[in-house]
Order: C-alpha cells, then sequence, then structure tokens
C-alpha cells in the first residue's frame, strides 16, 4: 500500500509525493530525490501516512512556491532516498546561493529595475534557478531573465512574492522572542485586520502590533478566538455590579490571572479575583453578566424611506409659502395665471386667440 509524503524545500515551498515501498517506510526528517517539473530537487520529510494525506486533502492552496496541489492531479512517488553524496552537494548549492543572490542585484540595477531581490533558490540538478524578489508595482524583468540566463546558462524563474512571504522564507526572531510563526508551523497566511486588535484590547500603535514584515502580526489572527471566548466568563467593562461592599463599576478584566478590576464610590478601587466575585454575586443574589454577542444589525437602507413617504405630506404647506422648488417650478410654467404652489398651468393655445 502506497504513502503519502509531505516534502519540504528551501522556505516555505512544500510538496507530496507517494512511497510505494511498504517494507522500508521513509520517517520524519529524511532527505529524498523527488520529481519535479524540471528535474529532480532533495527535500526533507515533514509528515508522513494519514496525517500528509489530510494536510494534502484538506489545503486550499500550498504555500508559495510549492510544486504540487490537491487539485494537480495523482501524486509523484518518490524516486529515492538522497545518499550522503546527494546532500553533500545540496549543501553546496546553499552555501552558494547568496553570492548568486548579489550577482542577480548587480544585474537588476544594470537594467534599472525597481526591485528587491530576496532569496535565490537553485534546484538540486541545476535545471533551475528561482528568483524570488518584491516590488511595489509591476516589473516588466524579460530582458533581466535572458540575462541571467546566458549568466548561469540554465532555466531562470522570477517569482514576486509579498513582504508576508519574504519574512516567511528568510525567518527571523519576533517581539516574543521565538522564530516567526509563518516560517515554522503556520504555512497558511490569513488576512489580518486593526478590528482584531480592538476585540483583544491592543494598543492600535502599529509599531508595536506589527511583525518584521511590516504588518499586522499574524498571532491577532490565531488568538482572537480564544480572546472572545475568555472575555465571555468575565463581566462587561463599565457595568455596576452589587457587590459585598455596594455597588462597584468594572474598570478592567484580566483574563490571564482571572482578577477583576473594581472602583466604589467610597471604598475606591479593589482588585479581586473571578471566583471571589461570582461567590459576592451568589451571596447579593445577582448572577454574573457574560458578555452575549449581539446579531448584526439589519440593512439601514429601508428606515429612512419611511420618514421620507411621512414628511412628504408636510413639505406641501410649505410650497404654499413660496420657499420650496415646486413654487418655482409654477413660476416658470405659469403663463395663464397659475396658482402659487399649484400645480402649472399649461401654456395658452394660440390658435384660441
Amino acid at each position: 500500500m502506497s504513502q503519502t509524503i509531505e516534502v519540504r524545500f528551501k522556505g516555505t515551498r512544500k510538496a507530496y509525493f507517494v512511497w510505494e515501498d511498504d517494507s522500508d517506510p521513509l520517517h520524519l526528517k529524511e532527505p529524498v530525490i523527488v520529481e519535479v517539473e524540471r528535474g529532480r530537487d532533495l527535500g526533507r520529510v515533514s509528515a508522513v501516512g494519514e496525517t500528509a494525506a489530510k494536510k494534502c486533502s484538506g489545503c486550499t492552496s500550498c504555500a508559495v512556491g510549492a510544486e504540487t496541489s490537491p487539485d494537480s492531479g495523482p501524486l509523484k512517488p518518490v524516486v529515492r532516498r538522497a545518499t550522503v553524496e546527494d546532500c553533500k552537494t545540496h549543501q553546496e548549492l546553499r552555501m552558494g546561493e547568496e553570492e548568486v543572490r548579489q550577482k542577480v542585484i548587480q544585474r537588476a540595477r544594470a537594467h534599472e529595475l525597481m526591485m528587491k531581490i530576496s532569496d535565490t533558490e537553485w534546484q538540486w540538478d541545476r535545471n533551475k534557478l528561482t528568483i524570488y524578489f518584491t516590488a511595489d508595482k509591476r516589473v516588466d524583468f524579460r530582458a533581466l531573465v535572458r540575462d541571467l540566463a546566458s549568466l548561469f546558462r540554465t532555466r531562470i524563474e522570477l517569482r514576486q512574492i509579498g513582504v508576508r512571504d519574504e519574512s516567511a522564507r528568510l525567518s527571523g526572531v519576533g517581539r516574543c522572542g521565538r522564530e516567526y510563526c509563518c516560517s515554522t508551523w503556520l504555512t497558511e497566511l490569513s488576512p489580518v485586520n486593526l478590528s482584531l486588535a480592538k476585540d483583544q484590547h491592543l494598543s492600535l500603535n502599529p509599531q508595536q502590533i506589527s511583525g518584521g514584515c511590516g504588518r499586522l502580526l499574524c498571532c491577532l489572527k490565531y488568538e482572537h478566538d480564544f480572546y472572545v471566548a475568555s472575555r465571555k466568563r468575565f463581566p462587561k467593562e463599565g457595568k455596576t455590579l452589587k457587590t459585598a461592599i455596594g455597588p462597584e463599576k468594572v474598570i478592567a478584566v484580566d483574563i490571564f490571572r482571572e482578577r477583576v478590576f473594581l472602583r466604589h464610590e467610597e471604598a475606591g478601587p479593589r482588585i479581586i479575583s473571578l471566583v471571589q466575585l461570582k461567590e459576592e454575586l451568589e451571596l447579593s443574589g445577582e448572577p454574573l453578566p457574560v458578555i452575549e454577542i449581539k446579531p448584526a444589525p439589519p440593512p439601514p437602507r429601508e428606515k429612512p424611506r419611511e420618514p421620507a413617504q411621512q414628511a412628504q405630506p408636510a413639505q406641501q404647506p410649505q410650497a404654499a409659502s413660496g420657499k420650496p422648488r415646486r413654487r418655482r417650478r409654477g413660476r416658470r410654467g405659469r403663463g395663464g395665471g397659475g396658482q402659487p404652489g399649484g400645480p402649472a398651468s399649461p401654456p395658452p393655445n394660440p390658435t384660441q386667440n
């Protein structure tokens, strides 16, 4: 029985293959030689068996630079395990990629192209050189491709990526002191907006909630459900509760230490645990309030129509006073003694004179 294998290459690039030798299964982080679009490449096994099959079938779009997607047809088989010589060749190519990147930067400047060369990647058999770059606008790099093809004597592929994908490929350390999530386990980058920071009561200063790529932190997205579920257990901020010492106003909540900051008009502020607050509210007969998620309001386009229809008859007396536009229309069309404010009289028929 064949076994689905997930193979990862440099950066976030990954692809799925099939290992047909059941007697000698592959293991995690084992180097393998696989068949790709333009020859053969070397990668390491990152998932095997049901885990790899589930990731392959449930993935909507592979990471940047993926060779195989779930909709691209049957999976290709793994060619063989990589030998020590194969790994040595692969390591030599990786060590020389920085020198290749510098040469590409020089040629891009010679062609006066507004682009930033982020990374270069050799294929294991040197049949293809992939160049990753970022740019604010669309770049016409056809002349650059011909120049690089004559320089390196191989197939050149330039791929434009975003700043978030660039950080995922190059990796780094975030403000939390750990490696970027996008370059370790978060392979699919979801859109992040500022409303997520508001729901988590974070500072709206972009410098404090942005990552190394200059965009909003990815953790704002996948941690949002935790913040929403945790705040349901706490009273709403600004609400007045009847506790053991009287009415107190909720100033703030600490969902990590499970504390509530209260303020009494006479006794002053105090910090109380959520468990103790719950006991005081039960003794006073007032249940602990829970934050309710209100449904979205209906579309407001039908509300303005009702007052407009009711106010239309009220505008007719103003027309008699001479202010609205309707009276001016009556003056323009007044040829036979039309009443001001009323309908304009038709022009006189010259045949009746």
